[in-house]
C-alpha cells in the first residue's frame, strides 16, 4: 500500500476515534447528570422507631387500630386519631376535553412534628429515586405526597427534618416551621442559619409560590423552569402537586391528575393558585408535578399519576405523616 493511500485511512480512523470519544463523553456526562446515582448522605428514617401502619382493607370498609400510645379509626378516605385528622376528597369538574380531576387532603395535626419528610432509599444525593408509595411504605406513612424532586438539581436550600443537606440559594423556596406555620421566602435573601434559628424544620426548592398572605399569585405566563433539555413554560395545564396552610398545624395538600383524555386535562398555575385560595389557605407552594404528582393514603395510591394509570414515576423525596 502506498504512503498516499495510508494517509486518508489514518485520518479517517483518527476522525472516528475523536468522534466516538466525544460522543462517549457527552453520553457519560448526560448519564452522570441525570441517571447515575450520587449518594452524598445516608439518612436514618425519621420514623424508624415508629409503629407500622396497617392499610385500609377494602373500599367502603373501616379499620380500628389500638396501641398503648394512640387509638385510630380510618376508612378509604379518612383517618382520625388523638393527634392526626386526615380527610381526602376527590373532585371532578368540567366534561370531555375540559374535565379536571383532583384530590384535596385536609390535614390537621396536634404538633407540627407529625409532618415529616423522607428521601428515596433513605439517602440524600442526586438521581436517587423510588416511587412515592415505596418511600411512604418504607417509612410507615399513613399519608404522603411527592416532594420537590430535589435530586434533579444540584442547587437550592434543602433542610429536611431539621437537618441542612444543601445550601445553594437559587429561587423562591418554602419553609415549614416547628410551630405549624409555613411561608415562602427568597433563598438568596435569607440564610440557612437564619432559617434553622427561626425554627424551620423543612424547606422545599421548586415553586412557584401560589398564594402569599392570603392572595393568589397570578401572571405565570413568563415563568420558566429548568428541564432535562432547556427551559420551557410550566403554566400550561399539567398534573400538579401543592401544599398550603390554613392555620398553624392545619394543612391542605392538592394533587391534580392530568394529560389523560376525558378524565383530567390538569391545571394551569393560575387555576392551581386560585384553587388554593378558594380552599382558604394563607400560603401555598407548588411542588414537583407532571408524572411525579402522587397522593398516597393507607397503603394505596389515591390518584392516577401521569398518563399511565397507577404507574408511578420515581421521585427523590416525599412529605408524609406517620401517626
Amino acid at each position: 500500500m502506498t504512503q498516499k493511500k495510508r494517509k486518508p485511512r489514518r485520518k479517517l480512523i483518527i476522525g472516528l476515534t475523536i468522534t466516538l470519544t466525544t460522543v462517549g463523553a457527552v453520553l457519560y456526562g448526560l448519564a452522570d447528570r441525570y441517571l447515575i446515582e450520587h449518594v452524598e448522605v445516608v439518612v436514618q428514617p425519621a420514623s424508624a422507631a415508629g409503629t407500622a401502619v396497617t392499610a385500609a382493607a377494602s373500599a367502603n370498609s373501616s379499620t380500628e387500630s389500638n396501641s398503648a400510645a394512640n387509638q385510630a379509626t380510618s376508612d378509604d378516605w379518612n383517618y382520625s386519631s388523638d393527634t392526626t385528622d386526615i380527610a381526602i376528597k376527590k373532585v371532578e369538574n368540567g366534561t370531555g376535553e375540559d374535565k379536571i380531576t383532583y384530590y384535596v387532603a385536609d390535614v390537621q395535626v396536634k404538633e407540627a412534628s407529625k409532618l415529616l419528610t423522607a428521601f428515596a432509599d433513605n439517602a440524600f444525593g442526586r438521581n436517587i429515586t423510588e416511587a412515592t408509595s415505596e418511600i411512604a411504605s418504607a417509612n410507615n406513612a399513613i399519608f404522603a405526597v411527592n416532594g420537590d424532586y430535589y435530586g434533579f438539581r444540584n442547587d437550592g436550600v434543602i433542610i429536611r427534618n431539621g437537618t441542612l443537606y444543601r445550601n445553594e440559594p437559587a429561587r423562591d423556596g418554602l419553609a415549614l416551621y416547628s410551630d405549624g406555620t409555613m411561608k415562602s421566602y427568597n433563598e438568596e435573601e435569607v440564610s440557612a442559619d437564619e432559617l434553622l434559628a427561626s425554627g424551620v424544620t423543612n424547606t422545599f426548592s421548586f415553586g412557584p409560590v401560589l398564594v402569599k398572605n392570603g392572595e393568589a399569585i397570578d401572571n405565570f405566563d413568563n415563568l420558566k423552569i429548568d428541564t432535562n433539555f432547556g427551559n420551557r413554560s410550566i403554566d400550561d395545564a399539567n398534573p400538579r402537586t401543592g401544599i398550603g396552610v390554613i392555620s398553624p398545624n392545619h394543612y391542605v395538600f392538592v394533587v391534580v391528575d392530568g394529560r389523560q383524555e376525558n378524565y383530567s386535562r390538569g391545571m394551569t398555575l393560575d387555576e392551581f393558585a386560585q384553587l388554593f385560595k378558594d380552599l382558604g389557605v394563607t400560603e401555598a407552594y407548588n411542588l414537583d408535578g407532571g408524572g411525579s404528582s402522587t397522593m398516597y393514603f393507607m397503603g394505596r395510591v389515591v390518584n392516577s399519576p401521569g398518563n399511565r394509570g397507577n404507574d408511578e414515576r420515581g421521585v427523590s423525596d416525599i412529605i408524609y405523616l406517620a401517626d
